[in-house]
């Protein structure tokens, strides 16, 4: 009989407030601001520190981290959050719910830049496969792929309302593009390195550039080309000059505030510069001070000049009314904001700042934090800071309490109390840099350091009571020794060290004072002395033995009461880092850095089987109670579980996106807890769904395969084949699993409607030659529609981002059975743009055949004038629609009960009258009191 095991399936992940690598943004309401945290996406409310809404992916999709994130600057459309992810697929979010409305294929790489449109109906994305893909947003499909670029597309702006996009890469140059006519209308040089960004103020009178040089380069930006300019014909940007920068590192952000009064030039370390963006007056104003001060100091030198009988030349001569103003003028640095730690991103909020400020600022920082600031004409104050949520370094250790309701967590600097069922964080404790954590009871913690400490931590009290030199190296190791009946940590526990020790230790709870409580404290009973530097230890259940791994790859195993060697374990190449006895204390399982697990019997010292279980070290392993099931992590980013006795891998969890370094399980197995270097602490939950060993190896198997037929047919890291034509347009969609299932969908309905069609006609044939024939049964897949209705109902349930894709894998005999049909779908008002649509994409692939085929002329010139005739009908249905919506919205507007169109100047003239009425009650106070003085005086 097969066995059959129970799954483990990703269920929590916490500890991450902010990635370091995308950047973060503003909702469209400019309250929350939106950061990734590795695959998923949070919407921060930063007065409360607290996460509002959670964007998570779905489970198949776990391991894809977010690379950039854009947010749409009108809420009118539902879709209006896009996140690019490192396999260079995008996705749309509705903001409100959290729910993905869309998954958009198109880069072969990491999406880098993403930028919605003006009106957030179209959606711009770059990515490090050098191409810039246009995507429509509301009907979640691309539009046209823009080539040109020969790196990394680092950011993307929208000009002249949405009709013009610019884009700049790694290439070190700026490329501006029709999108109208989709063409490249401008290329800019003059970075001496690669740009990484650049933004472009509301008012679109400036575009700022950084890269790693010196300073910001300034572009104007033309919007109407007036007598005297000296601009090109097609030149949409021209420099206006360079604004010098304070910082030697390389710019990472450029933006504008929403106003653009503001702009900030935020460097790849822990400053930003703020530069105030003066209007054409005060430049001008500016502009003239220069010059007469210039004007001063060469006048105060020709005097000189003339007592000394010197000759200087003259300065050349400027209009003093209205001077040329440069970018100096306009451009002023303002403020300069020091975090710190290192800034990741930044982003000014939309919405209207605090009273007396300019400008609100938040920033992501790449210690897991996020801050918001407050700038002010005098100075950059802090608001803001969201940190109780996660860790300022990578998790060392996890372990759970005894009750499984509590979760330990140890880093550099912190030990954190968690509840594992909501990832809420309780405490936060200051301490050193944990490398091992136990508990003691519900109350009580142990943390052992790197710096040799041991650290005993009060949990209700959320303090540190007392840190004991207990080592001269780091502890490596700290295990609860069992009690006889069972009990874990009741007697003490034991640490192990690179200073050579295993020391026992003992409990004892002092009371200090009468009025305090009693607190824990140890003392240490016994040492072990080893040759070597002790990096694990293990104690097995019933507590008769203690395994301890020392450096020179050999696992020393002793009797605990008398502390004599009873076996010696060799066979590892490096290190034994982590092991980890059954709880009937029959096997012992050690992992090591050179990538082996090894399964030893605890009666003899045999290694029953030694298995290849990760690509890099392992770094943690453990029994499940009761079970010869294990659980081990490793370097390469997995979780693994194992069957002991058959020695079978049962299922690999993936999700993490760095080291694993530590995990631990529920004393009943129906969960385990991961602690990773991505900061990020996952639960992973036991399910009722059975697993097979047979079906996860094919299962295993197909993956592999399918990995290696799309690395095959796409490049991974961009184009490997010819740099593409200058400004060449591409098709915007990518070949993938779902367009080659929808294609095969397609095909398969084709051939059952052909069949179909084969029997009606065989059945209409037989009533003309026998009246009695019997009734026709249709076919029961059909589900009852007609072959045309069928053929629809497929092709309309493909994905729209997938259609264009999907059409091109067919052949061509196939695409005409499709183009036999749109005469039909056509009648069907709601297909029409899906028909067009359909007819334009199998026209473009196959023009030349069609062409050439006599018997496709016919259906070309029928399709030509009824698609014509149904556009038409389409687009005056539209146009009465839109005419009837703006006639609802005048008589809405002219009711009294609408809303103020200009609630702004009512309220004025409401404040207006107030004060006038208390100024003339205040003339009639006055009034009466002097007439009440001269009476009394009379």
């Amino acid at each position: 009989m097969v066995k059959a095991y129970l799954r483990y399936e990703p269920a929590l992940t916490f500890g991450v407030i902010a990635s370091p690598e995308p950047n973060v943004a503003y909702d469209p309401s400019g309250r929350r601001l939106l950061a990734a945290a590795l695959d998923r996406l949070a919407a921060w409310d930063l007065k409360r520190g607290l996460p509002s809404v959670s964007f998570a992916p779905s489970s198949s999709s776990l391991s894809l981290a977010v690379s950039c994130i854009a947010s749409s600057p009108s809420a009118a459309v539902s879709s209006s959050i896009a996140s690019g992810h490192a396999d260079g697929s995008i996705r749309l979010w509705d903001a409100e719910t959290g729910a993905c409305e869309a998954t958009l294929h198109g880069h072969r790489s990491a999406a880098s830049a993403l930028r919605f449109g003006p009106s957030g109906a179209v959606l711009a994305s770059g990515s490090k496969d050098c191409d810039v893909i246009l995507w429509d947003v509301v009907a979640q499909a691309g539009l046209f792929r823009l080539r040109g670029h020969r790196d990394q597309v680092t950011d993307l702006v929208f000009l002249d309302s949405g009709k013009k996009l610019v884009s700049c890469s790694k290439d070190k140059f700026i490329r501006v593009w029709d999108l109208e006519t989709q063409h490249c209308l401008q290329i800019v040089g003059g970075h001496r390195s690669e740009i990484w960004s650049m933004d472009v103020d509301p008012s679109e009178r400036f575009l700022v550039s950084g890269s790693a040089d010196p300073e910001l380069q300034v572009f104007r930006i033309r919007q109407s080309v007036e007598e005297g300019e000296d601009w090109s014909k097609w030149d949409v940007l021209k420099l206006f000059g360079e604004i010098p920068r304070q910082s030697k590192e390389r710019v990472a952000n450029v933006r504008f505030n929403r106003d653009g009064s503001l702009v900030v030039c935020q460097v790849a370390g822990k400053t930003a510069g703020i530069y105030r963006v003066l209007d054409e007056t005060e430049a001008a104003r500016k502009a003239k001070r220069r010059v007469n001060r210039k004007k001063e100091k060469a006048s105060a030198k020709s005097m000189n000049a003339e007592e000394n009988g010197t000759i200087i030349d003259p300065l050349p001569a400027q209009n003093l009314q209205n001077p040329t103003v440069i970018v100096t003028d306009v451009f002023k640095l303002f403020q300069v904001l020091r975090a710190s730690k290192k800034i990741c991103s930044i982003a000014f909020s939309p919405s209207n700042p605090p009273r007396g400020c300019l400008a609100t600022l938040s920033l992501s920082l790449n210690n897991n934090m996020l801050e918001t600031y407050s700038v002010d004409s005098e100075k950059v104050s802090k608001m803001y800071s969201v940190e109780m949520h996660g860790h300022r370094s990578d998790i060392r250790s996890v372990s759970l309490n005894s009750e499984d309701n509590l979760l330990m967590s140890t880093s550099h600097n912190a030990v954190k109390i968690w509840n594992p069922s909501t990832g809420e964080c309780l405490r936060t404790i200051d301490s050193g840099y944990g490398l091992c954590s136990a508990f003691v009871g519900n109350r009580f913690a142990l943390v052992g350091t790197q710096s040799g400490t041991l650290e005993i931590v009060d949990i209700a009290s959320g303090s540190l009571t007392e840190a004991i030199e207990a080592h001269a190296g780091s502890i490596r190791s700290i295990v609860p020794i069992p009690d006889e009946d069972g009990t874990v940590g009741a007697r003490g526990f034991v640490t192990g060290s690179a200073d050579h020790d295993v020391k026992f230790w003992e409990y004892r709870l002092v009371q200090k004072s009468d009025n305090d409580s009693k607190q824990l404290t140890v003392t240490n009973v016994r040492t072990l002395k080893m040759t070597e530097d002790v990096l694990a230890v293990s104690i097995s259940p019933e507590g008769k033995h203690i395994a301890v791994a020392l450096l020179d790859c050999h696992v020393k195993v002793y009797h605990m009461d008398t502390l004599k060697p009873s076996l010696n374990l060799y066979g590892h190449k490096l290190p034994v880092l982590c092991m980890d006895i059954s709880s009937d204390g029959a096997l012992l399982v050690t992992g090591s850095a050179d990538k082996n697990l090894k399964i030893w019997g605890m009666d003899f010292g045999d290694c029953h089987r030694s298995i290849f279980a990760h690509s890099d070290s392992v770094m943690d392993v453990k029994f499940v109670y009761r079970t010869h099931y294990m659980f081990s992590v490793g370097k390469d980013r997995t979780v693994k579980y194992w069957d002991a006795d058959k020695f079978e891998l049962l299922l690999t969890l993936e999700g993490h996106h760095a080291e694993v370094w530590c995990l631990t399980i529920s004393s009943r197995g129906d969960f385990i807890v991961t602690g990773s270097h991505d900061r990020s602490i996952r639960r992973w939950d036991r399910t009722e769904e059975q697993l097979f060993i047979e079906e996860e190896k094919e299962k295993r198997l197909e993956e592999t395969f399918e990995a290696d037929l799309e690395n095959d047919n796409e490049y991974r890291y961009g184009q490997k084949d010819d740099a593409p034509d200058e400004g060449s347009v591409g098709v915007p969609g990518r070949k993938t699993k779902e367009t080659v299932t929808s294609a095969d969908a397609i095909m398969d309905a084709l051939d059952t409607a052909e069949e179909e069609l084969k029997r009606i006609n065989q059945h209409k044939m037989e009533e003309q030659i026998n009246a009695k024939a019997a009734k026709f049964q249709p076919n029961v897949i059909m589900q009852g529609h007609s072959p045309s209705d069928y053929v629809l109902n497929v092709v309309s349930s493909i994905r729209p981002n997938d259609l264009e894709q999907a059409l091109l894998a067919l052949p061509f005999s196939d695409a005409l059975k499709v183009m036999s049909y749109l005469k039909e779908w056509s009648l069907v008002p709601s297909k029409v743009e899906l028909v067009c649509r359909v007819c334009l994409v199998l026209l473009q692939t196959h023009h030349n055949q069609l062409t050439a085929t006599p018997a496709a002329r016919s259906l070309l010139a029928e399709l030509k004038d009824i698609l014509y005739c149904r556009v038409k009908e389409c687009k005056d249905t539209i146009g009465f629609n839109l005419a009837a919506m703006d006639h609802i919205k005048e008589l809405l507007a002219m009711r009294s009960d609408a809303p103020f169109r200009d609630a702004k100047a009512k309220l004025m003239e409401i404040k207006q009258e107030l004060l006038k009425r208390s100024g003339r009650l205040d003339g009639d106070e006055k009034r009466k009191n002097k007439r009440k003085k001269a009476s009394a005086q009379s």
